[in-house]
């Protein structure tokens, strides 16, 4: 048994942990310098780090923790009002991203920077635009305190619908490649995989609550042991039985636990977890997954402009979703910013295709390029989009009110606690 692995653990938490501090200080979000230390020590620059089966793994563990901890902090009357907000950004944050991205391919196939490029590999890459990866977002919404809000809540509704849309829209444009999948044959998984969740929902929390109500301190530790195992349980049947993303299982987890009282215990319960390894691991995990192999300058070009188009098509499509439901001009920025993140969701879109023959091995460069690309660009892009939000402002302003009325009671009960003892003292 080889325990390097140890020592690989060792290292991402180290330079996790020190990159975020720098990031922090040029007023970025910690999730990029996690990012980045994954990166530098990956394949992609140093090669010190190379993805094994348990980074991945716990890499996966780390984003179900992410989402379930997410669902656990959504006000579910937020998330409910932001419903149909949502169903719009998701299906303009769709559609949008498919038609540019399409267009895009095409054009660059005629330009020469890319292989005889045939209409249907062209809609290929569009399809890699569409999925949106949101435990990034989350990540840095958490961290700028504003992911239990109109526009958090809107994007996460966003997220779990943009997910389903992208698998409808693989499943199409698969069919046409000849493929013999049956589109009623996933749609009817999905819908069956929601009835599931909401049968599950159902049973597990009158059965927290009566467990609750018969518990004492010793209990609720079971509480949050169980908890975890329903996030487990679902995340497998979502991924194993109904070909549904694990992480939304997860975040349907979280929305059950956060329906019983005692949520935020939960909740509380995790976020150690999450800090202190699952998180870094999993940001880590993306860049080094990253292997560049050599450009050429078409190539270099073409990747470049692949992220320019993949950011711009989601900050308009799910712009304009926000806009039809009257959010104004700086809040449909943010959501935008906030679904323009790509993840494991591109890529799976990306190797389907090249499986398939449709795609180009030198189209997996560009992909690679932007989903690392979108990966790092997405947080700085959210700290930028709520810099001059009023309400973030009146936040941040009412938290160093909240230390500042701290330190004057420290120093009130310091100047107490000196009477006391100068009364006892006499008292002697």
């Amino acid at each position: 048994m080889s325990y390097h692995y140890l020592l690989d653990l060792a290292l991402i938490l180290l330079s996790t942990k020190v990159l975020g501090i720098l990031t922090r200080k040029f007023q970025m979000p910690q999730v990029v310098g996690a990012l980045l230390a994954g990166l530098i020590l990956g394949p992609a620059m140093l090669d010190v780090l190379t993805e094994t089966e348990f980074l991945t793994q716990l890499s996966e563990l780390g984003v179900i923790v992410i989402l379930f901890t997410a669902g656990m902090g959504t006000d579910l009357r937020e998330l409910r009002e932001a419903g149909r907000a949502g169903f719009f950004v998701a299906l303009c944050g769709v559609l949008v991203p498919l038609a540019m991205g399409t267009v895009f391919g095409y054009l660059a196939g005629m330009a020469g920077w890319l292989p005889e490029t045939s209409l249907l590999e062209s809609v290929f890459i569009g399809t890699i635009l569409t999925a949106t990866s949101v435990s990034i977002t989350v990540e840095t919404l958490k961290e700028l305190g504003r992911l239990d809000t109109k526009v958090g809540g809107t994007i996460l509704a966003a997220a779990l619908i943009d997910d389903v849309l992208g698998l409808i829209a693989l499943t199409v444009v698969t069919s046409f490649a000849g493929q013999g999948v049956s589109l009623p044959l996933v749609l009817l998984k999905i819908a069956l995989f929601f009835v599931f969740t909401v049968a599950v929902a159902f049973g597990a929390i009158r059965f927290f609550c009566w467990m609750i109500s018969q518990a004492d301190g010793r209990n609720l530790r079971r509480y949050s042991v169980l908890a975890f195992v329903l996030c487990l349980l679902l995340s497998y049947c979502a991924e194993e039985f109904f070909g549904v993303a694990d992480i939304i299982g997860a975040f349907a987890a979280g929305l059950v636990i956060a329906s019983t009282p005692k949520a935020k215990y939960v909740q509380s319960r995790f976020e150690p977890l999450s800090y202190l390894l699952l998180t870094p691991v999993f940001f880590a995990g993306i860049g080094i997954q990253v292997v560049l192999p050599e450009l050429n300058g078409r190539l270099l070009l073409f990747s470049l402009l692949l992220l320019a188009v993949a950011i711009l098509s989601k900050i308009v499509g799910c712009g304009l979703g926000a806009r039809l439901c009257g959010f104004s001009g700086q809040e449909c920025v943010q959501v935008g910013a906030g679904m323009a993140c790509r993840g494991e969701v591109a890529l799976i879109v990306a190797n389907r295709g090249l499986s398939m023959g449709v795609l180009s091995q030198a189209v997996m460069t560009p992909v690679i390029i932007t989903v690392v690309g979108c990966a790092i660009l997405t947080p700085v892009l959210l700290k930028l989009v709520f810099r001059n939000d009023p309400k973030a402002a009146l936040q941040e302003n009412n938290l160093v009110d909240h230390y500042r009325e701290g330190e004057q009671l420290d120093i009130v009960s310091a100047h107490l606690l000196e009477q006391n003892q100068e009364l006892m003292r006499k008292k002697k």
